[in-house]
């Protein structure tokens, strides 16, 4: 014996599959009903997830073909660069808390070797070439093995970190920098352990 809940709810079911499936006969619903599991007309399909293709960026290579490092013959002047030389030595102040006269030189040294040297003043002083000794100018470019330095007479100078050494000087402080120790980029360096003493053979 049923309870009228019961009767109620296969009401329900029955005026439902009726709705759902108006094209089957009474009969056809009656044998449908006698099995385990109902399957309606229309089933889900599960979407097939598609791949996104991660965006690529562009090779070295293709960097260099379309020179979108290169600096315009227009864009090589000294006095342009002269603010973001500016802004690089009250960076470095700010890395070192400011330099005072009593800064011990050596944690200048460890913070220099680490930092961004762009729009830096390198002078070379040593070099197995000698017509790069004396150049003089503001570190516009580095990459792993050169510097590019833009000098008061408006050259673009490209000068190996090989064989080379280096003086980086702010408000007093000379800090040295031997290109044969500090082949790198400058993303690198900050998880480089760099020697209290470098050598160079010159």
């Amino acid at each position: 014996m049923q309870l009228p809940g019961a009767q109620q709810a296969e009401a329900f079911v029955r005026a439902f599959l009726k709705r759902s499936t108006p094209r089957m006969s009474q009969q056809a619903r009656e044998h449908q009903l006698q099995r385990k599991a109902v399957v309606l007309e229309y089933s889900t399909r599960r979407k097939q997830k598609e791949k996104k293709k991660k965006s690529k960026g562009l090779s070295a290579r293709q960097r260099r073909e379309l020179r979108l490092f290169d600096i315009k013959p227009e864009q090589q002047r000294y006095s342009l660069f002269l603010p973001l030389h500016e802004l690089w030595k009250q960076y470095i102040r700010d890395l070192c808390g400011g330099l005072k006269p009593d800064t011990q030189p050596q944690m200048i040294q460890a913070k220099l070797l680490k930092a961004d040297l762009h729009g830096a003043l390198v002078s070379v002083t040593k070099s197995k070439c000698p017509s790069y000794v004396g150049v003089t100018g503001i570190l516009l470019q580095e990459t792993k093995h050169v510097f590019k330095v833009l000098t008061k007479e408006d050259r673009l100078k490209v000068i190996p970190k090989l064989n080379c050494v280096f003086t980086v000087e702010i408000d007093g402080f000379i800090s040295y920098i031997y290109g044969s120790k500090f082949q790198l980029r400058s993303s690198e360096r900050s998880a480089k352990k760099f020697k209290a003493k470098g050598t160079v053979d010159l």
